[in-house]
């Protein structure tokens, strides 16, 4: 398990069966969103612009990469890393192996929350819609869901967004953002 310290410029790898402090490790400045790449760690440093990779198993820090403006959250598809960069109106696609920026791609709503479905990549944008990216970085649709939407994650077959304590639901084979009467 992973922690990010925003105002601490590190990460807390904590043991997730007893929560035992595993170490802390000093990455950029203003670390906010962590992903894992398999057998890495990135985090987002957002008062940095840039994003900082670790080695997993011991926390050595393996590159920090330029991105955009107030890089927030990441998303991993299994080759690359994306990062939202939520004053720089763009998401930032870096090639996992080394970090090389491949392409940087503007999404004018203010991008904030990042998934990776398995085929595209979504963003929660700050102008109450999500959009979705083909892997090329191409936008491929834009969808209105609640109020100021932050963080996504993907179920399988399903997309969850939340906004503030209210949660919405994406029909993959669809596209309609609803609120589930359950959640």
């Amino acid at each position: 398990m992973w922690v990010s310290n925003q105002f601490g410029a590190s990460l807390t790898e904590l043991r997730a069966s007893d929560g035992t402090n595993l170490g802390t490790f000093s990455v950029g400045s203003g670390p906010t969103g962590v992903a894992f790449d398999g057998a890495n760690i990135w985090t987002a440093n957002s008062f940095g612009g840039d994003v900082t990779k670790l080695r997993a198993s011991d926390g050595k820090v393996l590159g920090t990469f330029t991105v955009g403006q107030a890089p927030m959250y990441l998303a991993f598809d299994g080759a690359n890393m994306w990062v939202t960069n939520s004053q720089g109106a763009s998401i930032t696609k870096l090639r996992a192996s080394d970090g090389k920026t491949l392409g940087t791609f503007a999404d004018s709503a203010g991008p904030d929350g990042i998934v990776f479905d398995g085929v595209h990549i979504w963003v929660s944008n700050a102008n109450a819609t999500v959009t979705r990216f083909n892997l090329d970085g191409t936008q491929a649709g834009t969808f209105n869901v609640g109020l100021s939407p932050l963080n996504m994650a993907f179920d399988g077959g399903q997309h969850l967004g939340s906004e503030r304590r209210r949660w919405y639901r994406h029909q993959a084979a669809g596209e309609r953002w609803y609120k589930p009467r359950h959640l």
